[in-house]
């Protein structure tokens, strides 16, 4: 036994002890190491002598399309079918200004002698085709040829604004043999970005190559931006023993406030109607029409009202040669109610609406001052949305009739919601039951009205509430 455990103590005696590598040695070790042996050779160059796997390629991601706006829970359960109107004729193209896969651009040709009136934004930042149609009014010009184009205002755009209009006068005067002043120009969309003119001119010989008398409808879709729907109506009436159409269109949705809204408004007739009494019309009209709506307080750039009477249903009927004729009292009922009717579906179409709402002030000193009065509490943020809230919350209301400035007398205030009494003599109304009011305001037609016990005056307005679509609407316009 001792001796073989003396030979096992000699075998480990006998062998050499393991010596520490350093790092240097290992690296030459590793480096005289076979190109096969990957274990033995750096981390670099093992990572090089690896087969490269081939590349995958991302799938393309998809173009993102904006989804078309959800209509309005306000527009109209059908659109009326417009007639055709004699000497007009209307073209749309898909010019591509800014929207993709939809028609931009609309071309309206009138006969000769075509007479036109119009209304304009009081901004002053108004844009160059406000511009222009205000100096062509103003020397006299027919109303020959009109375009219209969606998706760029062409405002706060400079010379080049101007060049634009003037070369797409220029390409409409040629294509309608007429002057350029009897051209109007119409733009409705982004703010101060510049209008490249050459898909417009080009635009112009594609809609008229297929214009039409009856693209009505075409025609207004033509011309919406946020707009969820297209607003038309249509008219018929006797001037003596002539049997005339008058027909509009309008685009509208947001910064909607007087004067005018951020809408663009054209109506045909073919009755015989001289500009000036045209004028006069249009004016009287607007007052309490497109002068009497708001949806977000805020005025466009681009505000356009215009009417044009070609004359051609009179042809066998002596013209209209003053503006109280008689024979004029028909049309002029059926002329404010073609525009009180699409001021209303402009409101409806208000960007975020739910719900529709009428504001009538009365007991005012003056109709200037009711008006007043009644536009501070539709513009009011805090009335607008507790209308979408549902809230009957008529405190409100007073605030905005305190803040407006005009004269009221405050302990003899009244107020009414859905024809009920809620307040009277500067107090809530004793006994008051918001049971009823309640139920009005979960409807889609709100009515509210003020008495400010001053005066005799009275005036109405209509607004939309204030919902979170319009913020998210306005939030995602220019992308």
């Amino acid at each position: 036994m001792a001796v073989k455990k003396s030979a096992r103590a000699s075998v480990r005696a006998s062998a050499k002890p393991k010596r520490k590598v350093s790092g240097k040695a290992k690296s030459k070790a590793k480096t005289k190491a076979g190109p096969r042996s990957k274990a033995r050779q750096p981390r670099a160059q093992r990572k090089l002598a690896r087969p490269k796997k081939p590349a995958r390629l991302k799938p393309k991601a998809k173009a993102k399309t904006k989804a078309a706006p959800k209509v309005s829970p306000l527009a109209p359960k059908s659109f009326p079918e417009l007639p055709a109107v004699g000497g007009v004729t209307l073209g749309v193209a898909a010019a591509g200004i800014k929207y993709k896969g939809r028609t931009d651009l609309l071309v309206a040709k009138m006969i000769e002698g075509t007479q036109a009136a119009g209304i304009f934004t009081t901004s002053k930042t108004a844009s160059a085709p406000v511009d222009w149609c205000r100096a062509n009014l103003t020397d006299g010009g027919e109303g020959r040829m009109l375009v219209v184009n969606s998706g760029n205002s062409n405002a706060f755009t400079g010379k080049a604004g101007v060049a634009t209009v003037k070369a797409t006068a220029s390409a409409a005067a040629a294509a309608g043999n007429c002057r350029q002043r009897d051209v109007f120009v119409a733009s409705t969309g982004v703010i101060g970005q510049p209008m490249d003119p050459v898909p417009v001119v080009a635009g112009i010989t594609t809609a008229l190559a297929t214009a039409a008398p009856d693209r009505w409808d075409e025609a207004a879709r033509a011309i919406m931006t946020t707009d969820t729907y297209p607003k038309l109506a249509t008219r018929r009436v006797r001037i003596g023993g002539a049997e005339v159409r008058i027909n509009g269109i309008a685009k509208g949705s947001g910064m909607i406030a007087p004067d005018l809204a951020t809408m663009l408004v054209f109506i045909f007739t073919d009755a015989a109607i001289p500009s000036k009494i045209l004028q006069t019309l249009l004016m009287l009209g607007a007052r309490d029409s497109f002068n009497a709506i708001t949806v977000d307080s805020d005025t466009s750039t681009s505000d356009t009202v215009m009417v044009f009477a070609t004359g051609a249903a009179m042809v066998d009927e002596a013209p209209v040669t003053r503006a109280s004729d008689p024979r004029l009292r028909e049309f002029r009922q059926a002329f404010d109610a073609l525009m009180l009717d699409l001021a209303h579906q402009v409101v409806k179409d208000g960007e975020g609406a739910t719900k529709f709402v009428r504001v009538a002030v009365s007991g005012a000193q003056s109709h200037q001052a009711a008006r007043r009065i009644a536009m501070t509490i539709a513009n009011s943020p805090l009335v607008k949305t507790a209308i979408a809230g549902e809230d009957a919350n008529w405190g409100r209301i007073v605030m905005a009739v305190g803040k407006s400035g005009e004269a009221a007398d405050r302990d003899r205030l009244a107020i009414r919601i859905g024809g009920v009494d809620v307040a009277k003599n500067g107090m809530a109304v004793r006994g008051y039951d918001e049971t009823p009011v309640a139920k009005h305001m979960k409807g889609q037609e709100i009515d509210i009205e003020v008495d400010v016990g001053v005066g005799k005056s009275s005036a109405v307005v209509w607004t939309c509430d204030l919902t979170y679509d319009y913020i998210r609407i306005n939030a995602d316009y220019r992308s």
